[in-house]
């Protein structure tokens, strides 16, 4: 349920924005209505839910905007029959959006709170297709298994050899890509079976993608 505190007009502005960007696809916007954004902010923060801007979140991490996710959601190319992988949980929104478009989502986060507040609030919501893991987003255990798309929310100054390893033929990655404190473009690789084909899409902002498994806060 949405928040009564979000009135109809102000989430049929929300979708209206996302058009008005160019988001066209109509899975993904209906996919983008249906998470309810507010559930996913920090406390104090829900009047700000769907105004089109990134918001801070704890362990120094940020929720981002609304463009920024429904539009790397697009770029995804999702069928439902697809095994999505995410680096960098976060709040848990982009899964929860994800959850409503692909068969399974597996999504790793470096901070043990910010994953068990994500499981918490994806299971409230009814989200079960999706399983939210401790982990090094540089390190996928190879476990893991291939994916059909894999989605990377924060800014990496290279994509590693070892999260390619778990991209599935033909399959497709989206990233940030660009240092911690300068420019970053979203990088779109698409598997061509001898390689990889790179296409830059969008400048955008990340925070930076770290090694390891945080300390416990």
């Amino acid at each position: 349920m949405i928040s009564a505190r979000h009135a109809p007009h102000e989430k049929m502005a929300f979708q209206l924005t996302l058009r008005r960007r160019g988001i066209s696809d109509q899975a993904v916007l209906r996919a983008m209505e249906a998470i309810p954004r507010e559930a996913f902010v920090e406390q104090g923060d829900e009047g700000y839910a769907y105004r089109d801007a990134a918001l801070p979140i704890a362990c120094g991490q940020t929720i981002s905007q609304p463009f920024v996710v429904a539009y790397m959601t697009e770029q995804l190319q999702l069928k439902p029959y697809h095994r999505v992988l995410e680096i960098g949980t976060g709040s848990g929104y982009q899964a929860a959006v994800l959850s409503r478009l692909a068969r399974d989502v597996v999504t790793l986060e470096r901070f043990r709170f910010l994953a068990e507040r994500a499981k918490s609030r994806l299971a409230a919501l009814g989200c079960g297709n999706v399983e939210v893991l401790i982990g090094d987003g540089f390190d996928v255990p190879d476990s893991a298994g291939r994916f059909d798309r894999v989605i990377v929310t924060a800014a990496m100054e290279d994509i590693p050899e070892g999260l390619l390893r778990h991209l599935a033929p033909e399959g497709l990655l989206i990233a940030p890509v660009g240092p911690p404190s300068g420019s970053q473009v979203l990088v779109r690789l698409r598997g061509t079976g001898d390689g990889f084909e790179r296409t830059n899409l969008i400048g955008v902002r990340f925070v930076p993608a770290l090694p390891g498994i945080a300390r416990e806060m």
